[in-house]
């Protein structure tokens, strides 16, 4: 009986030689993709930088900034997809960044630079209002800009230290809800159309709870956020300063 499940031998047909394992080209080319495969997962890790400042009073137009902001992502991205929204108030601005981590600490230290520059920076005293790391799905499917027609004024701080949480939790939510609703109109020009926000203005972060961010201790500036970054995971038992803490005698 013949067994179907075997190739049958012929006399003319030698035997394959064995062969060594990866030393095909098929084996070179496919331990090359699995190589390009990892390093391509770990570059496309998702991560969201938000950040809160005052703008420069001598930015004539708001829009330059946008402008700005476009150019940097270009030289950053290197061909990685930079999302967001950045709203520009009279006085403020609140900036949303979703990419990997090279883009968004390339902004920390271009945000680092500029403060260097002191008045003639585009950006004055940003506070970094979180960094999620690894986040699973874009919020927004383009990044673009918006210049708020809001009247401009003198804003005192309405919000005592017990509510900075409250005040980041509703910040961080309108731009959740602004997320969703700028999903609903195609990718089109980087400067949103007034009518975008016209429809939702509840959905406008107050600039008041910005003015609180701004003056809020408990928020890294960017060089303080590298600083600690870059600082190594050590414990300082005697002095009871542990990694994150800037004040050095403190927990």
């Amino acid at each position: 009986m013949e067994d179907y499940g075997r190739a049958r031998e012929t006399p003319w047909k030698s035997e394959p030689t064995p062969e060594k394992n990866g030393s095909s080209y098929f084996h070179q080319l496919l331990n090359k993709r699995v190589v390009m495969s990892a390093r391509e997962d770990v570059k496309c890790l998702l991560h969201r930088l938000i950040f809160v400042s005052k703008l420069s009073p001598d930015l004539a137009d708001k829009r330059d900034l946008g402008d700005y902001w476009e150019g940097q992502f270009q030289r950053y991205s290197q061909g990685e997809a930079v999302t967001g929204l950045l709203l520009l108030y009279p006085s403020y601005t609140i900036h949303v960044l979703e990419s990997s981590s090279e883009v968004l600490y390339c902004v920390l230290h271009e945000l680092t630079r500029m403060k260097k520059q002191g008045g003639r920076a585009l950006v004055l005293d940003p506070k970094i209002l979180v960094m999620s790391h690894n986040i699973p799905n874009r919020l927004f499917n383009q990044w673009c800009y918006k210049v708020l027609n809001v009247p401009g004024q003198h804003l005192a701080d309405k919000y005592n230290e017990s509510s900075t949480d409250s005040v980041i939790s509703e910040c961080l939510s309108k731009l959740l809800q602004i997320g969703k609703h700028l999903t609903k109109y195609p990718k089109g020009s980087k400067n949103i159309p007034d009518s975008v926000f016209e429809k939702v203005p509840e959905l406008i972060v107050p600039q008041a709870s910005i003015y609180h961010l701004l003056n809020c201790k408990e928020l890294l500036t960017p060089d303080q956020f590298l600083q600690v970054y870059g600082s190594p995971l050590n414990i300082l038992l005697d002095s009871g300063h542990v990694f994150g803490s800037i004040n050095q005698s403190t927990v």
